[in-house]
């Protein structure tokens, strides 16, 4: 098992690109099994959830072929199995988009039960839902989900709640099946227009993605295409967030602003500087920043994935910030590891007070989920003295290369085996 061991106190600047978007290639990944056809996806973000969710439509007997770190080529001609289980698939919560991949492609999917993060439930009620009213049966039974229909016909669905994973995967299971779907109350965040506009380029007739509802008039088939997966909102957040807490001035490229507009008014707001181009953005924060207050909602909201990174933010800046949580209620985790060191931040419910402290010092930290595992490691960035991060593997599940990343940007950061007795100030190069 690895840690990062940090020193912090350093301003960080420089240029940072992002990658392509995880949230986005998981749920593309599935649809390319769609076809029989090859499929080339470009612009791939070379994370453990997605070398996971590769090994998953490999093992059902699609053919999986790694042009480099960013590119793969995918044909669902040569599946042999519905069945998708194995030791890693139950750790992410995307394995849940082959059941709609399968269900449209072969009229029957069985899926372990996902994983994930643990930041609240995340219940498949919808995904079911929406299965049945397709015409497909489900059952949960020994850990599997399992869908099956002899026949499926478009109609209307109207989703409870606005979910990310339920859009998508209805989606899936939507675009081969006869007739006109209606899907209502969907999910509008970027990744959604991306699978919708993958599966378009692949034959699929879709529209509305982005918007309040999405029509699919289902198609008999679905063709290759090539296709390069948009950038990740989130990891560019989380570095113009570094930015802000670090005082530095970084330049993020390869990135959409479009899609950061609600970052960018919070961090505009509390009093950093940040310059648009048409596919960059510059962060710059030369002095302490102010307090807000921010409350997560869906797109085109604040985002839940850049809760943590925003508290943290605000746990350096002036006066009394909070930061209401809406969508997950398991996300304040984190808030224990910032106290320790030295953050004063009290949560009742699902709102965070944060009085702003001046400094914070390096501390022994464990990091609780992706997101938060982030944070911290921007809170140690901007911290004095030497912290240790352990549970790194759930960073590594959603940031490629972040150790090296943040050390492009003058970070003095390491991985290291936790016992290699490198967690001093000298283990830092």
């Amino acid at each position: 098992m690895n840690q990062y061991v940090i020193q912090g106190g350093k301003a960080l600047a420089g240029e940072v690109t992002v990658g392509g978007a995880k949230n986005a290639a998981l749920g593309i990944l599935a649809a390319a099994i769609m076809t029989d056809d090859d499929v080339t996806i470009e612009n791939l973000p070379n994370v453990n959830d997605i070398n996971v969710l590769l090994e998953a439509i490999a093992g059902i007997g699609a053919t999986v072929k790694r042009i480099d770190a960013h590119t793969v080529c995918i044909s669902g001609r040569t599946i042999r199995s519905e069945t998708v289980d194995s030791e890693f698939i139950r750790k992410i919560r995307a394995s849940y988009y082959l059941l709609g991949a399968l269900l449209g492609k072969r009229g029957k999917a069985a899926v372990a039960m996902p994983g994930g993060c643990d930041i609240g439930a995340r219940p498949m009620d919808l995904h079911l839902k929406g299965f049945r009213a397709l015409g497909a049966e489900v059952v949960t039974e020994n850990g599997f989900i399992k869908a099956k229909a002899e026949e499926m016909r478009g109609t209307h669905i109207f989703l409870d709640l606005v979910s990310v994973g339920a859009t998508i995967n209805i989606m899936l299971a939507a675009a081969l099946t006869p007739g006109q779907t209606i899907i209502d109350n969907v999910a509008k965040e970027p990744h959604i227009v991306d699978v919708a506009n993958f599966l378009n380029s692949m034959g699929a007739n879709i529209k509305g993605a982005g918007t309040d509802v999405i029509r699919i008039r289902g198609v008999n088939r679905l063709h290759g295409s090539t296709y390069s997966i948009i950038p990740d909102q989130i990891e560019a957040g989380t570095f113009m967030c570094l930015a802000a807490a670090t005082k530095g001035d970084i330049l993020l490229k390869n990135v959409i602003p479009k899609h950061l507009e609600a970052i960018t008014a919070k961090l505009v707001e509390i009093g950093a500087e940040v310059r648009e181009n048409d596919d960059s953005v510059r962060v710059v924060a030369t002095k302490r920043l102010r307090s807000t207050q921010v409350k997560t909602r869906v797109y085109p909201g604040f985002p839940t994935d850049m809760q943590p990174q925003i508290a943290t933010v605000l746990t350096l800046s002036r006066g009394t910030s909070t930061v209401t949580e809406s969508i997950f209620e398991n996300r304040f985790r984190y808030v224990a590891e910032l106290v320790k060191m030295g953050a004063t931040i009290t949560v009742e419910g699902n709102v965070a007070v944060i009085e702003g402290v001046e400094r914070l010092q390096g501390a022994n930290l464990e990091a609780p989920d992706l997101r938060a595992g982030a944070a911290l490691t921007m809170a140690a960035l901007a911290a004095e003295g030497t912290t240790t991060i352990t549970q790194i593997e759930y960073i590594e599940r959603g940031y490629e290369d972040f150790e090296g990343k943040l050390r492009e940007l003058g970070a003095s950061i390491i991985k290291c085996p936790i016992n290699d007795g490198k967690s001093t100030i000298g283990g830092i190069a």
